[in-house]
């Protein structure tokens, strides 16, 4: 199993907060954040990337800066973000190497995009203090896997000749033919699969799906062993995602990577209105999480 460099360690404890817990800020992404600012297909083909920047340079400076860290893109964010000054100098910075999409492969599986001419080199470059790549992965077929964990291998590679920390996320999907309750009941064994993936291919920091249940939750702790790794709130609502938070940390999770669960419904094209209920509702919400975090950081530090 791979282990951090000491630099990767000192990057990884960069994107913890003072309680070594991960609370980090996701705001990476791109069509998603297009739908949410707009329901109208005409008027989200006219939000520029530069409009997405200030959307994210607003959940970085009323939000992220009650955290330790924020993730975003390398599209919209930076370096406006750093040249700006407009990210705390003691928020750390995590830049995204995947495209926004997916291509899909003539069997019907995704496979994964990376943004043209973003290295480990580059992130340094940019301000970060490390990189993230997603990857889809169905560890239940092995033919949909190929071409993304080649991107995976390389991105790993890649960031481990620079000596520079890079979170690994993936994510599962349904498949053609596949019924919802059939897909359902496999996350949890196809999140473990992902997990074995993803260190079989040298992952030092994971960031997953809620794996579904507590016993979950517990077996990836026993096959991350000494990687750590943090729940991503997919997009559910605030106190689904507060639950399963509080389940993952308290069978071994060692943080949170979370973005749209915070501010889905906080962002406007209207920047007001974004300011206004990133401060009064998405930072409650970041408080509240921040105390699960607390509890079970304690419990574990005390032991």
């Amino acid at each position: 199993m791979a282990r951090m460099t000491t630099a990767e360690r000192r990057g990884y404890q960069q994107i913890c907060g003072a309680d070594g817990a991960m609370m980090v800020i996701a705001c990476d992404q791109r069509g998603s954040m297009r739908t949410l600012l707009s329901s109208d297909p005409e008027e989200q083909a006219r939000i520029s990337n530069d409009m997405l920047g200030d959307t994210k340079a607003d959940i970085t400076r009323y939000l992220a800066s009650k955290a330790s860290c924020v993730l975003v893109d390398p599209v919209c964010a930076v370096p406006k973000l750093v040249d700006d000054g407009l990210i705390a100098r003691d928020t750390a910075l995590l830049i995204g190497l995947d495209a926004s999409g997916w291509d899909t492969s003539p069997e019907g599986y995704r496979l994964s995009k990376l943004v043209p001419g973003i290295t480990a080199r580059k992130v340094r470059e940019l301000g970060g203090t490390g990189g993230k790549i997603m990857v889809y992965l169905r560890g239940d077929l092995p033919a949909a896997n190929s071409h993304n964990l080649d991107i995976l291998r390389r991105c790993i590679a890649d960031f481990d000749a620079e000596d520079l920390l890079l979170v690994v996320e993936f994510l599962t999907y349904q498949v053609e033919g596949e019924t919802k309750d059939d897909y359902k009941a496999k996350v949890p064994s196809l999140i473990e699969d992902g997990v074995r993936l993803s260190l079989d291919c040298g992952a030092k920091v994971l960031k997953i799906p809620y794996p579904g249940t507590p016993e979950a939750c517990a077996a990836v702790t026993h096959l991350a062993g000494d990687v750590p790794w943090a729940v991503l709130s997919a997009g559910v609502d605030h106190e689904t995602f507060l639950g399963q938070v509080e389940i993952a940390m308290r069978n071994g999770a060692s943080g949170v990577i979370a973005g749209r669960s915070l501010w889905k419904d906080c962002i406007s094209l209207d920047r007001a209105v974004t300011k206004e209920r990133l401060e009064t509702v998405a930072v409650s919400r970041l408080r509240e999480i921040q105390a699960v975090i607390a509890r079970y950081r304690t419990v574990r530090n005390a032991a």
